[in-house]
Formats: structure tokens, C-alpha cells, sequence
């Protein structure tokens, strides 16, 4: 793939992209690549996985909450950093076959089916209640990590953002947009790709509650131990209530659908520009956002 240079053998700044601690009856699983503003990689998201199943093997714990450390809760996927390892084989989680050695629009297709679409469905379905913790940019797939989750504390800093169509791509592969917001709105939120402040998010509901960055820990300690006292098996029954409406509403077959469209997208960059991402690195990336956003 000449979109991953040195991709097989990654430069791993880190042994621990994902920290996990308990207080109480709270799990907190904090995403550790701040340098990176928490860009996702291979290593974090399995990494991640492995912090989920801790969380859920562990009888004394009762909530869940998921942030990131440093300035901003998640960039999104690693698409320039020197830990950058999509063509790196992991232990997968699911029954998909290895991608790597998989040719063209295959490799990214059978990646993207594990690691990003399948692991996140997978933490949607977590038998405990999660709370997304965001500060600053929550951007393209940290929209992700917080969508899994099932209540999403935010700062006043916060800002939400889906700027993926800079690569001819309609959103991230799990496309809960119109799920998360009025259709008109997530047309805007797609085809603008402008920020979204937390409080207009919390407008359309997609945000519980927005505090001040000092408060945000707080917040969310004080919504886990609330959750905490709640019985374990109905709260598991809440959640599986409410993700089968959103699935009869249409989600999961609305993401399968867009999920082959995003591949469509990523195998016409192939043919037509020579690289599955349009040659959007993380420089290049930052670069048109900012031209987008109007800075600069």
C-alpha cells in the first residue's frame, strides 16, 4: 500500500496506549497518546479492547468511563504518526482473516471490518453502562469512541468533527450521523466537515451534559456512581432496549450500507490518486482543516 510507508514496522512511543485504573465501582480507561493527541493505531484500539474486557470481567466494577489524556480526547485514526501500524498483524477479536496479506481494496476493507466497524460494535454492546469523558477535539473516528459509549459528558471546549470528505470519503465506518443528529443537521455536520461546539451537540441531544474542563472528571464520577447504584441487570436491559430501537429505526443496516460505500470511496483514491486516503496525511489533513475552518 504506498498510503503506509514503514507501516509494518512501526515506532511505538509507548507500551501503555491505553492506562486503566478502578475507583469505587469505576472503571477508567484513559486513551495515553497524548503526544499524538490520542490518534488511534492498531496497538491503542486493541489495546483498548483488552482495557473493555478487564473492565467487564471485574465483578466489583459497575460503570465504565473512557477518556483521553492531554488536550484533546481523540484526533481519530492514525493516518501520519511514526507509531502508524495498518499494515501491522494483530491478535483479532473477530472472524475475519489477517489483512495483511491481502492485495489493494481488500487490505483496508478486511482491516477496517475488525478493527474499526467490528471492534465498535463490539463496545457497543458492553453489558455496562459507558461514559464517553471528552475534551477539545473529538474528531472523525473519536466520534467512534464516544458514539459506543451511552452518555457522553463533555467540557465547554469540546468540539465535535467528521472532516473525512476532504478525502471523498461520506464519514467514518461507524456511521451513526443521522442517529446522533437530525438528518438535515448531520448533512451539514458530513458535508461542511465544520466543528461542532459540545453545546450545540447537547442541543441535539447528542451530549448529556457539558460542564467546565476543570469539572469534567468530576462530572463524570459523580454520573458513574449514580449509575452504580442502579441494578446491574436492568441497566444491561436499558441498553440492549435502546440499541435495538436505534436498529429497527434502520443503524446497523444503514452502517453496513455506508460501510461499502467508504470502501468505494477509498478504492476510487487508489485508482484514481494512487492512495486509498487521498493523499490526506496527518499534515495534509490538519493543513485543508484549517483552510476549511477558515484559519488560515
Amino acid at each position: 500500500m504506498n498510503d503506509v510507508p514503514n507501516a509494518a514496522n512501526p515506532v511505538y512511543e509507548t507500551d501503555e496506549p491505553v492506562t486503566y485504573s478502578v475507583e469505587g465501582a469505576t472503571a477508567w480507561i484513559m486513551l495515553n497518546r497524548p503526544r499524538f493527541n490520542n490518534a488511534q493505531n492498531g496497538q491503542m484500539l486493541y489495546a483498548l479492547d483488552a482495557a473493555f474486557r478487564r473492565a467487564v470481567d471485574d465483578a466489583n466494577v459497575r460503570v465504565i468511563v473512557l477518556g483521553g489524556e492531554g488536550k484533546h480526547f481523540s484526533a481519530g485514526h492514525d493516518i501520519g504518526t511514526p507509531g502508524r501500524d495498518v499494515a501491522v498483524s494483530h491478535d483479532r477479536t473477530h472472524l475475519f482473516p489477517d489483512h495483511v496479506n491481502k492485495p489493494n481494496a481488500e487490505f483496508l476493507y478486511t482491516r477496517e471490518q475488525e478493527v474499526y466497524l467490528g471492534l465498535c460494535r463490539r463496545w457497543r454492546e458492553i453489558a455496562k453502562p459507558t461514559i464517553a469523558m471528552v475534551q477539545g477535539g473529538c474528531i472523525a473516528g473519536g466520534l467512534m469512541l464516544a458514539w459506543i459509549c451511552d452518555l457522553i459528558v463533555a467540557s465547554e471546549d469540546a468540539y465535535f468533527q467528521d472532516p473525512v470528505l476532504l478525502m471523498g470519503i461520506p464519514g467514518v465506518e461507524y456511521w451513526a450521523h443521522p442517529f446522533e443528529l437530525p438528518p438535515r443537521v448531520a448533512a451539514e455536520f458530513l458535508m461542511l466537515g465544520e466543528r461542532m461546539p459540545a453545546q450545540r451537540a447537547q442541543q441535539y441531544g447528542m451530549v448529556n451534559k457539558v460542564v467546565p474542563r476543570d469539572e469534567l472528571r468530576a462530572a463524570c464520577a459523580g454520573m458513574a456512581a449514580k449509575l452504580a447504584e442502579k441494578p446491574a441487570l436492568g441497566l444491561w436491559l436499558t441498553k440492549q432496549a435502546i440499541s435495538q430501537a436505534e436498529d429497527l429505526r434502520g443503524k446497523r443496516s444503514a452502517m453496513d450500507a455506508m460501510f461499502h460505500m467508504h470502501h468505494f470511496a477509498h478504492a476510487q483514491n487508489d485508482l484514481v490518486m494512487g492512495n486509498s486516503i487521498a493523499k490526506m496525511d496527518a499534515k495534509a489533513m490538519a493543513a485543508a482543516n484549517k483552510k476549511q475552518a477558515g484559519e488560515g
